[in-house]
């Protein structure tokens, strides 16, 4: 591998902190010269300093898109006490004090956060927890309240869950837009998130999360604002609660729109947990109207969705091994029993519509028949902890809910208890967090990296991938020492699209990636590859790229020999002994039809790791029962690259 990537990497992030010591020495004499004089004095030449009008990012950004405070029903139901203000001190680097009492901190800071809690019923539970009047008076009110005093309180919330899924939550005690309950939630979401916002040091976004549950069938959106609280504080969240809001993401992407021209704010939508949907989150045909979608649904969802969460503790969303059989790594932190409240079990022929993989094939099918691809996102991880702690590191994972912070029963335990299914404690996932190009750490910058979609989506570690594709790069460029400049001058970004191939030519592509400084080595780098036959059928294909440790690539674009394991299971350790730092290379499609419409995007994987329940059972001093993974290999997603052949 080389190693002028990890010194231009290095240089790179270094540079991005050069302007700030230029602007403190601004008022000397010291290069006062005028822009007229400088002119004459340097006629038609470029700069002499190769980093003068850089204009690329230089370094990615990681963050939390998808985080949930007490005000949230169902996570105060679980346990959690802690606010949105706690979950910004949290992400920031703080120590603070989780809802179960142990001591907390992220082994780093991250650098943005989106507090999403839940528009519907938004500020209800605080008015549940404190028994007023107007909640015990109603007899589902009563009943949770007098569950969560007898120290049911996961049972109390599973059972709002389920009550708010089935569409039968009593209207009496809803929270409601236009309630005072409802308004101080939302007003203290947006004043947390302005006041936590440092620009260039941390980012605090405004947000909230669209929970739309059509019988128990997951299609939430995160809602993100660019602005502040000058412009959000001028609507309240839509809700799925009718006459006020409705769980079709047509009226949700319709009070988008009604958003933005009332307030002159700019907001997008971030769709996740399509595995939970049951066939519903990349239709074909729209559950709502039983109709295949039009061309009304699908500009409307490019327009509004750039991103999806591709990886989460609900498991992960790239693809299905019913789905991608060829696929090794496939298999990898399914939650694939049934929908959100397991009312409905899992049927195969509902998987198409669920994966990220499976969306992107169908969208480009999609694309020819509607002039638009509805199924054009990027991709991005994050947590959806309903704990106010963005905690999914391996060995510091303070779980999906409060109920399952760190314990000797946790991983144990059934997480989700329902007649039909189980999902056990140490199903969860301790993923993931999004990682955005942006050309720096500001609510603006930030915001406008996802619109263009130049993000990735890793299960935990801080791995640093770059992808572009072009048409004219080469094998030297894989060892100059600023790849990234190459990369964007050559061609576009994760995230872009290419068209119509010149005469000849075939995609190529730019692909680096550096392991996380704390993290595990790297196994491979892989480009997954989509497209539509002449036949009009869609395929896949897998390709490795980059290995390491002397292995070779066969004829076929696979490496056939495993990278080896180094877990000491017992001891929840590894060595790095297997695997490598950091890869770059250049790679040409070795198959591809100019007239053909298709995706690349990039898989990292890393080295096998412990997983949380190894680290669970090491500090415990437990035995867990044999069906429970006790290792990992954790991975990064890119945002893919379209091909879109000549009209």
């Amino acid at each position: 591998m080389k190693q002028t990537f990890l010194t231009s990497l290095a240089l790179a992030v270094a540079g991005f902190a050069l302007p700030a010591f230029a602007q403190d020495h601004a008022t000397t004499d010291i290069g006062t010269l005028d822009k007229e004089t400088a002119a004459k004095a340097f006629p038609s030449k470029p700069p002499y300093s190769p980093y003068a009008g850089r204009n690329f990012p230089t370094r990615p950004f990681f963050g939390d898109t998808h985080t949930h405070t007490g005000f949230s029903f169902d996570a105060g139901a679980f346990g959690c006490r802690l606010n949105p203000r706690d979950a910004y001190r949290f992400a920031r680097g703080e120590q603070i004090t989780a809802s179960g009492g142990q001591s907390v901190k992220l082994s780093r800071p991250l650098d943005f956060l989106v507090v999403s809690d839940h528009s519907d019923q938004m500020g209800f539970f605080p008015d549940l927890l404190a028994g007023k009047p107007y909640v015990l008076a109603e007899p589902k009110g009563r009943q949770w309240f007098d569950m969560m005093q007898a120290g049911k309180g996961g049972e109390a919330a599973f059972d709002i869950i389920t009550t708010f899924s089935q569409g039968k939550f009593p209207k009496a005690i809803s929270s409601l837009p236009g309630t005072p309950a409802y308004r101080s939630a939302w007003q203290e979401t947006i004043k947390a998130a302005d006041d936590a916002n440092t620009p260039g040091t941390f980012t605090a976004f405004i947000g909230y999360e669209w929970t739309s549950n059509d019988k128990g069938n997951n299609l939430h959106r995160n809602i993100i604002f660019r602005d502040d609280g000058r412009k959000a504080g001028l609507v309240e969240p839509y809700t799925t609660q009718p006459p006020l809001g409705s769980p079709n993401p047509r009226d949700l992407w319709k009070w988008m729109a009604m958003c933005e021209e009332k307030t002159g704010a700019q907001i997008l939508a971030i769709a996740h947990n399509g595995n939970l949907s049951n066939g519903r989150m990349f239709p074909i045909i729209e559950s709502f109207t039983a109709k295949k979608i039009d061309k009304e649904y699908a500009d409307n969802r490019v327009r509004w969705e750039p991103l999806y969460e591709i990886t989460q503790i609900k498991g992960d969303g790239e693809t299905h091994p019913f789905l991608s059989p060829n696929d090794e790594f496939a298999n990898f932190e399914r939650w694939d029993k049934g929908n959100l409240d397991l009312t409905e079990m899992k049927k195969n022929e509902m998987l198409e519509a669920e994966y990220v993989r499976a969306a992107f094939r169908n969208g480009l099918v999609l694309e020819a028949e509607l002039g638009v691809n509805p199924y054009k996102f990027g991709v991005v991880g994050s947590t959806d902890a309903h704990t106010g702690l963005a905690a999914i590191e391996e060995d510091n994972f303070f779980g999906k809910t409060s109920s399952s912070e760190p314990t000797a029963e946790r991983a144990s335990h059934p997480f989700v208890k329902a007649e039909k299914a189980t999902i056990m404690g140490w199903e969860q996932t301790a993923s993931g967090y999004a990682a955005v190009w942006a050309t720096e750490n500001t609510r603006e910058a930030i915001f406008d990296a996802m619109k263009r979609r130049e993000t990735y989506a890793t299960t935990g570690p801080r791995m640093v991938v770059r992808f572009f594709g072009g048409f004219d790069f080469e094998a030297a460029d894989a060892n100059n020492r600023m790849p990234a400049k190459i990369g964007y001058a050559k061609g576009v970004p994760m995230g872009g699209d290419l068209s119509a191939a010149p005469s000849g030519k075939s995609p190529t592509f730019l692909v680096a990636a550096l392991k996380d400084p704390m993290g595990a080595n790297l196994d491979r780098i892989q480009v997954v590859k989509g497209w539509v036959g002449k036949d009009g059928k869609t395929q896949e294909r897998i390709y490795d790229v980059a290995v390491s440790g002397g292995r070779k690539i066969e004829t076929d674009g696979r490496c056939k020999v495993d990278v080896g394991n180094t877990v000491d299971v017992p001891n929840a350790t590894w060595a790095n002994t297997i695997g490598t730092g950091e890869m770059i290379t250049v790679w040409k499609d070795p198959q591809f039809d100019p007239s053909l419409r298709a995706f690349y995007y990039v898989r990292v994987i890393e080295i096998p790791t412990p997983r949380w329940t190894a680290y669970d059972a090491k500090y415990f001093k437990i035995t867990l029962p044999k069906e429970v993974p006790m290792t990992t290999t954790e991975r990064a997603y890119t945002s893919p690259i379209w091909y879109t052949p000549a009209k």
